[in-house]
């Protein structure tokens, strides 16, 4: 094998364009940078048509109906020009394809002719040779010198994945490119395949370039993640970095939509559609389709890699605004109330020392027991109280220091869906003067398009638009018909967040359901942010991409739901699962003693629980009147 020195680079690509002609013509690979060093695995993340395929097939030459544009480069040697004498010289010998499809295998071929043509062929290799390497090679992927008598057809379609694995290493390359090794296998299947690209990695130090749709096979296999969108890189760094903190807008919405076997929530893909690809993009491609895009600063040109916002590293994104930003960030937040005379005063400390982050198109979850701050936090982070310390920015603005002007500006961008709608909306209005209200407050457009308005936000909450609707009073409608007509007049001024405080807790269980899955379409929908409160962690867990555990006026506790579900850090946390249904969830038969969490949780079990009625209320003390 050719070895290039130890970390240096064994592919190398650099501005690759690949366009396949029209009418009109597809530009699958706009642009694409990057390297795989000697015994590196590069895990190239991304959807189907992201141009994945296209990749893999162009640095074997194997697009011959496409111009290709740009430099390719395995060791010292140029690919790019090469005609299709120099690429029979590069093919198996320098870098090799195992494709996805085992189509590619002849039928009335044997196993082992198959592969020992490349041996034949590249190599020079005599039949008895061949057929020893052949034997040889069956063994390492784990199939055995059995295998080299069957047909295609007489093997399992794992087994025929690894037949083509043996081919591409039989030439002992430099680089084995893969395209998606571990897709329509089961299980067991797909983690023998991880581990036996690990092993041969290791032992013979190729490296490889991993196409893949499955961020989890890249979790174990890969050292670096390039994740790419639309033929072009959206984010590239170490592995860990990229999957277990995206900060790409591509990358995060990408990796919130995978299942995972602790996904407890209701999944949702990213909104919008696909691109096109004859269209080439002026300004970023992902726009369309970004929760944080800003037109004035994401339509003028193509962004390219750089560190994101604040870090520094190895890690590059390709976003305008330097990657996931946060939307409302808190730093040091505090409120003491005081209460009782002059002589007898108590003071109590109902938010203490908060630190809170939501991102733009993000769903935070803030959990806790009656009592424990949450809805003061709340009303903090929207000002509709003053802390007694701290900070609180929204898109960039000090909210503290907000004058009346700017707040008004502010809270067109800020809404909040309360606990009780019978409180929070006035009986004397009617449903169209309820949803409108926003709009006059806010001064925006004429009688006729607030009355639009109206009626389309009325359809998108799921409600009817027509006049005897809009006509009757808050009083005569249900509960959850009001709540969803309270939502409709949140979302009125398109907000960037939504605070939803208890929103769902006074609903029966049905009407719950309903909710929250209008709640998460019109959030994914919108791309808008959302702080999700709630005592009932079963719900939270439900909507939220991420869960803070508030008890004392203080976070304990802080990750993913999935991550609280089956290993739960602190005493608060555990007892809230058991509130929400724990013992059910984790087969207990008795509440007095929760015990020690388990590592295994049965997720089916978990999914068979309806959300329940909890007719508790908070002692906090709820807003009203929020425009």
């Amino acid at each position: 094998m050719s070895q290039t020195v130890n970390g240096s680079a064994a592919l190398a690509i650099r501005d690759l364009v690949v366009t396949y002609p029209g009418p009109p013509p597809v530009r699958a690979l706009d642009g694409v940078s990057l390297h795989v060093a000697a015994g590196e695995c590069l895990g190239i993340l991304g959807e189907s048509g992201s141009g994945k395929s296209t990749m893999c097939r162009a640095l074997l030459g194997l697009v011959p109906e496409a111009s290709v544009a740009g430099s390719m480069r395995i060791g010292g040697r140029e690919l790019s020009g090469l005609d299709e004498a120099g690429w029979r010289e590069v093919r198996w010998s320098r870098i090799a394809l195992a494709l996805q499809s085992t189509a590619s295998l002849n039928p009335v071929l044997s196993v082992g002719s198959q592969v020992a043509e490349p041996l034949r062929v590249h190599m020079g290799l005599g039949e008895r040779e061949a057929d020893r390497r052949v034997a040889g090679l069956l063994v390492d992927v784990g199939l055995g010198e059995w295998a080299a008598q069957r047909y295609p057809h007489q093997l399992s379609g794992g087994q025929r994945r690894l037949v083509l694995l043996a081919m591409a290493l039989a030439c002992e390359p430099d680089v084995v490119v893969l395209d998606e090794p571990t897709a329509g296998l089961d299980a067991a299947t797909r983690n023998g395949v991880l581990d036996l690209l690990g092993r041969i990695r290791a032992e013979r130090r190729v490296s490889l370039l991993v196409m893949s749709h499955d961020a989890d096979a890249l979790e174990v296999l890969a050292d670096r993640v390039a994740v790419l969108y639309r033929g072009w890189l959206a984010e590239m760094g170490p592995a860990r970095d990229v999957l277990d903190d995206p900060r790409s807008p591509y990358s995060w919405a990408l990796l919130n939509a995978r299942p995972t076997l602790a996904s407890v929530k209701d999944l949702r893909g990213i909104r919008g559609n696909p691109p096109d690809l004859t269209v080439v993009a002026t300004g970023c491609p992902f726009l369309e389709r970004c929760h944080q895009a800003r037109e004035a600063v994401c339509a003028g040109g193509r962004p390219a890699l750089a560190p994101p916002l604040g870090e520094t590293g190895t890690r590059v994104v390709a976003c305008a605004r330097g990657g996931v930003v946060p939307l409302l960030s808190a730093r040091s937040l505090r409120k003491v109330y005081t209460s009782g005379g002059p002589f007898h005063r108590q003071r109590t400390t109902a938010v203490d020392d908060v630190d809170l982050d939501v991102r733009e198109g993000e769903v935070v979850g803030l959990v806790g027991s009656t009592g424990a701050g949450k809805s003061t936090l709340g009303m903090l982070l929207v000002r509709l109280a003053d802390p007694d310390g701290g900070t609180v920015t929204f898109d960039g603005t000090d909210l503290m220091a907000a004058r009346r002007g700017q707040l008004k500006a502010l809270r067109a961008q800020i809404q909040m869906l309360f606990q009780d709608p019978f409180e929070a909306l006035s009986n004397r209005l009617t449903v169209r003067e309820v949803v409108r209200e926003p709009l006059d407050i806010q001064e925006i457009g004429d009688a006729s398009s607030r009355e639009a308005a109206v009626r389309r936000l009325l359809v998108e909450c799921r409600l009817p638009a027509d006049d005897a609707f809009v006509s009757r009073h808050t009083h005569e409608l249900s509960g959850g018909q009001l709540q969803r007509v309270a939502l409709a007049r949140a979302l009125i001024l398109e907000p960037k967040l939504l605070v939803a405080d208890e929103a769902v807790s006074m609903l029966d269980p049905s009407e719950q359901a309903k909710m929250l899955q209008l709640l998460k379409h019109l959030q994914v929908q919108r791309g808008m942010a959302m702080l999700f409160i709630s005592h009932d962690l079963s719900v939270v867990l439900r909507i939220a991409d991420r869960v803070l555990v508030l008890d004392g006026g203080r976070v304990v506790e802080e990750g993913s739901g999935g991550a609280l579900l089956v290993a739960p850090r602190h005493a608060v946390t555990r007892s809230l699962l058991a509130a929400s249904g724990r013992d059910v969830l984790f087969g207990r038969g008795g509440r007095e003693d929760p015990g020690p969490t388990p590592n295994v949780v049965d997720l089916e079990a978990y999914r068979s629980l309806g959300t329940h009625e909890d007719k508790s209320h908070e002692d906090e003390s709820q807003g009203g009147g929020w425009t």
